[in-house]
C-alpha cells in the first residue's frame, strides 16, 4: 500500500506543478472552458502515459547511452513549446468559446512527447518506482499516472475557466493571452540555454 501512495503522490505533484502542459491547459480554458479544453488534456495524459510506458518498457537504458538524442529531444521540446508561445501571444482575444482554433489531442499529445519536464518525470519515477523486468510495478504506476495525470492537467482548465470573469472584455483576454505566452515562451528559452 506505501508503494501506492508514493506511486500516486510524485504523480499528483509531477502533474499539478506549473509546465508547458499546464499553462497551455489553463490559457485554453480561459478562452474556451473546461469542456472544449479536454481534448488538449486527454492528449496530454495519453501522451505522457504512453511515453512512460515507452520508457519503462526499456527506451530508458537506451537513451542513457545516447546523449545527443537527448538534446536532440530537449531542442524540438523547446522549438514546440516556442511555436505553442507564439500562438498564444497571436490569439485574438475573441470572448466567444466557439470562435478560434484551440489546441486539440494532438497537441497535447506532441506536447508531452516533446515536453522535457516530462521525461525527466518519466526517467525519474521509473528509476524510482519500478524494476527491471517487473511488468508489474509499471502497470500499476502506469495506471495510477494516467488517471491522476488527467485530473491533475484537468484541474488547469478549471482554473482557467473560473479566471474568466477576471478578463472578460477582449483586450483583458489578449493581455492574459500574452503573458500566458511570454512565460511559456520563457520556459522553451530556458530549455534552449539549459
Amino acid at each position: 500500500m506505501s508503494l501506492i501512495l508514493a506511486m500516486s503522490a510524485f504523480a499528483l505533484v509531477m502533474s499539478v506543478t506549473p509546465g508547458p502542459v499546464n499553462i497551455v491547459t489553463l490559457t485554453s480554458g480561459a478562452n474556451y472552458g473546461v469542456a472544449r479544453t479536454l481534448p488538449f488534456v486527454s492528449g496530454a495524459t495519453v501522451g505522457f502515459t504512453a511515453l512512460l510506458l515507452v520508457l519503462g518498457l526499456g527506451a530508458a537504458q537506451l537513451l542513457e547511452s545516447a546523449p545527443d538524442l537527448m538534446r536532440l529531444i530537449g531542442a524540438l521540446g523547446a522549438a514546440f513549446i516556442l511555436y505553442m508561445a507564439f500562438k498564444l501571444v497571436t490569439a485574438d482575444g475573441a470572448l466567444s468559446e466557439s470562435n478560434g482554433k484551440r489546441p486539440g489531442f494532438t497537441n497535447g499529445v506532441l506536447m508531452q512527447w516533446l515536453n522535457p519536464k516530462a521525461w525527466i518525470a518519466c526517467v525519474s519515477g521509473i528509476a524510482a518506482f519500478t524494476t527491471q523486468n517487473d511488468f508489474s510495478s509499471l502497470a500499476l504506476f502506469c495506471t495510477l499516472y494516467f488517471f491522476i495525470c488527467y485530473a491533475g492537467v484537468g484541474v488547469w482548465a478549471v482554473i482557467g475557466r473560473q479566471a474568466q470573469f477576471l478578463i472578460r472584455s477582449e483586450t483583458r483576454l489578449k493581455g492574459f493571452n500574452r503573458v500566458m505566452g511570454a512565460a511559456l515562451a520563457g520556459v522553451g528559452v530556458y530549455l534552449l540555454v539549459l
